[in-house]
């Protein structure tokens, strides 16, 4: 696919790392000569200097050729306007992704996207807030993804000593644990793998399971990880994702204590969240964090503006206490690798979630044979790929039991949605058309159900 990006911020620059890894052909628009010049010598695209809401620079960078123009600079409404222009100009057949991030937009959606005829809009900081909801109501977990609507989640966990899941096959499960979970990656020293039923498991593995909302905090008791509710919520620094992440805690009826250094913000933030602590200081002060009880939380999250704060203030909270449900915001690529081995609890990265999801749509544009990419997820520190993929009518599979699919390697089918009911798929199982299909697989770059049958 011929793909322009607007914008050569973070979020361009991975959105042009991914979309060409993935082979397409992309082309980056932005003003700045010197962000332009970051993401061409790093990515293998082409780089166009001009304004992305003139007409006669889309038509200069290719517009009229285009398949998808993704408009990400900072400012939603030049977004908007760029979308709007390719639509006029690719004549209608350039499809559109605008970044819409401001909260007065988020009731409007829906009118704009159909006024501006966007094909997808994507607000990074409200999809960020409701994922680190999930993390917050299920603390004991690494990592926590959904599927079908909300029904399945897909949780991260490592095996405590002591659990009943330590020299445990995965095919006894679920005679001497009675739970409806199924395990479908695992990884020891590094290694991850998707297991079969003979998959010996121990202490101190990390692993990933699915089952549904539900079931998940039996299943964490019956394994010996304590399932704690979150009654009090700290987050430190508090712009447009913490206000997202406030109203949400505090829909759930939550405690959250706010600490925002801006005075003028915290006046903002005082009519904005009326049921909510705000605290006027610097989150990265022992004296005030003391002072704040900040060892009593439940949960923290660093959501400042500095990478550095946010990760040293985590840093400090898993030394005093823990036990803390610590977030941290990380902004800067360069300090990914470094922050993957530190104790600093769940990661939070606006523009890998935003990645992920306008990836997500590029994915279901390629395939067509009628199945879409639904959900898509990079779990394991980007190991894997959980998808959640849709039966099209032309699956050449339907109807074959799953023990006679021929399926790719380091491949598993963990979860199965037919008309509202979700499935947890045995050997007798099949695929049907109309179903929606969770996969987790090492292989990257799948479009569609089609692709993980072999030939």
């Amino acid at each position: 696919m011929n793909i322009i990006i607007a914008g050569c911020g973070k979020v361009g620059q991975t959105l042009a790392e991914q979309l060409t890894a993935s082979g397409h052909e992309v082309t980056v628009m932005d003003k700045s000569y010197e962000a332009l010049s970051s993401v061409t010598g790093t990515s293998d695209v082409m780089g166009y200097q001009g304004d992305c809401t003139s007409i006669y620079s889309q038509k200069e960078a290719g517009i009229e050729k285009s398949d998808l123009l993704i408009a990400v600079t900072d400012n939603d409404e030049i977004n908007m306007l760029a979308c709007l222009i390719a639509r006029k100009t690719g004549r209608g057949k350039c499809h559109t992704i605008a970044r819409i991030r401001s909260p007065q937009y988020t009731d409007e959606i829906g009118y704009l996207k159909e006024e501006l005829g966007l094909s997808m809009s994507i607000n990074p900081e409200m999809v960020a807030a409701d994922e680190m909801v999930r993390h917050i109501q299920i603390p004991s977990a690494l990592e926590v993804d959904t599927f079908a609507k909300g029904k399945v989640s897909l949780i991260g966990i490592e095996i405590p000593e002591g659990s009943i899941l330590d020299n445990m096959s995965i095919r006894d499960l679920s005679n001497k644990v009675g739970a409806s979970a199924l395990i479908c990656v695992a990884e020891r020293d590094g290694e991850v793998i998707i297991p079969n039923g003979l998959h010996v498991l121990h202490a101190g593995e990390k692993i990933s399971a699915t089952m549904s909302m539900g079931d998940i905090g039996s299943f964490l008791n019956k394994i010996g990880i304590k399932a704690k509710k979150i009654k009090d919520v700290m987050i430190a620094g508090c712009g447009t994702i913490g206000f997202y992440l406030a109203k949400k805690l505090i829909s759930l009826r939550i405690n959250v204590k706010i600490i925002e250094k801006n005075p003028v913000r915290c006046e903002e933030l005082s009519e904005l969240l009326p049921k909510a602590m705000i605290i006027c200081g610097d989150a990265t002060e022992k004296r005030l964090l003391i002072q704040e009880s900040v060892e009593d939380m439940d949960a923290v999250c660093g959501l400042m503006h500095s990478d550095e704060a946010n990760i040293l203030l985590s840093l400090y909270l898993k030394k005093i206490n823990p036990d803390i449900k610590v977030i941290t915001r990380v902004h800067r690529n360069s300090y990914e690798d470094i922050v993957n081995e530190l104790p600093v609890g769940n990661k939070i990265s606006t523009k890998e979630i935003t990645a992920d999801y306008i990836t997500r749509y590029v994915r279901s544009m390629q395939n067509s044979m009628g199945s879409e990419v639904e959900a898509l997820y990079r779990i394991m520190d980007g190991k894997v790929e959980a998808l959640e993929l849709s039966i099209g009518e032309d699956f050449p599979a339907a109807g074959i039991e799953l023990k006679d699919m021929n399926l790719i390697d380091n491949t598993l089918i963990c979860s199965i949605k037919r008309r509202g009911k979700i499935i947890r798929p045995g050997g007798r199982d099949t695929l049907e058309y109309g179903d929606s299909a969770v996969i987790v697989t090492t292989h990257k770059n799948i479009n569609g159900i089609n692709e993980i049958i072999r030939g």
